[in-house]
């Protein structure tokens, strides 16, 4: 295997053609892709949880059931059980949003249509369940998919040592060590990153809620929520969620609009300067240039769940890329 990929390597017209297929073959089976990289980012995201159990003794299959299934209990107790909440109280905004737009276009001097507003909003309102299940039909396939997900990375986790081990031994023999830090290195990075943005979601929707509550903002929870899952998408996703609560806050009065502008602004600032350096420490440092491109590329061939999978891709390319250039 090792002697026909080097012939191929060698051949520069045989190499092209095999990175054109290659290409081709990965742009078929993106989804499946998708759900590959998500099913390993949640593999990441519990490893040091299941190696800690078994520092203590307790042996990898349990470590791995215990670690797993402490997870999705809390996801289905804590969680689940708040969703039916947090979605009426979307829908309350985006029954008055309409309102407020016309009242700050009209405090700005521009004219706007309401009623084709109030048209666009409830249709869009009653088309989110059938686009959530587009969605879902596109990128996991439907629930059997997003099973086999949570599937795999359990697999994953319970023959990791042994996995790793395996892909190593693709490679050349001299490059099996190189090939088992990277990935070690990579799974560090993408679990530190998907930890980390998790507890950052979660810091930026509690700060934005008691801001807004403390200002006597209407809808804090929702603008708050907002502001807490658009922080998954870097550097676009925050400012999106300062627009609707601007809106908001510019159809109560003009200094109640200023004063919520400076809140995000200071936010933005805060997280930039002191959350993102320390909570996110352990990721791979991006320029927010190609942060940028990556969720606008991912956006273009996978939509939403591509804009979310931009930054861990990337960070493994870059790791990748390093390793070759020090293996030079």
């Amino acid at each position: 295997m090792n002697t026909f990929l080097k012939y191929i390597l060698q051949n520069q017209f045989l190499a092209a053609i095999f990175i054109v297929l290659v290409g081709w073959f990965a742009l078929e089976i993106k989804d499946i892709l998708a759900g590959l990289l998500i099913s390993y980012i949640i593999m990441a995201a519990l490893l040091p949880l299941v190696e800690l159990l078994r520092k203590n003794k307790i042996p990898r299959t349990l470590a791995v059931l215990i670690a797993y299934f402490t997870t999705l209990i809390f996801i289905l107790l804590l969680i689940l059980p708040l969703i039916p909440f947090f979605v009426s109280q979307i829908q309350s905004l985006f029954d008055v949003f309409p309102r407020y737009l016309d009242r700050t276009a009209s405090l700005l001097g521009i004219n706007i249509d309401i009623k084709q507003i109030n048209s666009f909003v409830s249709s869009e309102i009653a088309n989110i369940g059938k686009s959530a299940v587009t969605v879902t039909g596109k990128v996991f396939g439907g629930i059997f998919s997003v099973l086999t997900i949570l599937v795999v990375s359990f697999y994953l986790l319970l023959d990791y040592d042994h996995l790793r081990k395996s892909f190593a031994k693709l490679f050349p023999k001299e490059l099996e060590e190189g090939v088992k830090l990277t990935l070690i290195k990579i799974d560090e990075k993408l679990g530190a990153w998907v930890r980390g943005q998790i507890m950052l979601s979660a810091i930026i929707a509690v700060i934005s809620w008691t801001a807004l509550t403390l200002l006597d903002m209407p809808f804090a929870l929702p603008l708050a929520l907002l502001a807490g899952i658009l922080e998954i998408i870097p550097i676009i996703g925050p400012i999106l969620s300062s627009i609707p609560a601007i809106i908001v806050a510019l159809a109560i009065s003009p200094t109640m609009g200023i004063t919520v502008a400076i809140f995000y602004l200071v936010v933005q600032m805060l997280e930039n300067n002191i959350l993102v350096p320390k909570i996110m420490q352990k990721t791979v440092g991006l320029n927010p240039v190609v942060v940028i491109l990556g969720v606008m590329i991912g956006t273009r061939f996978m939509g939403i769940i591509g804009a979310l999978l931009a930054v861990p891709f990337i960070s493994m390319l870059i790791i990748i890329f390093k390793t070759l250039r020090q293996g030079r």
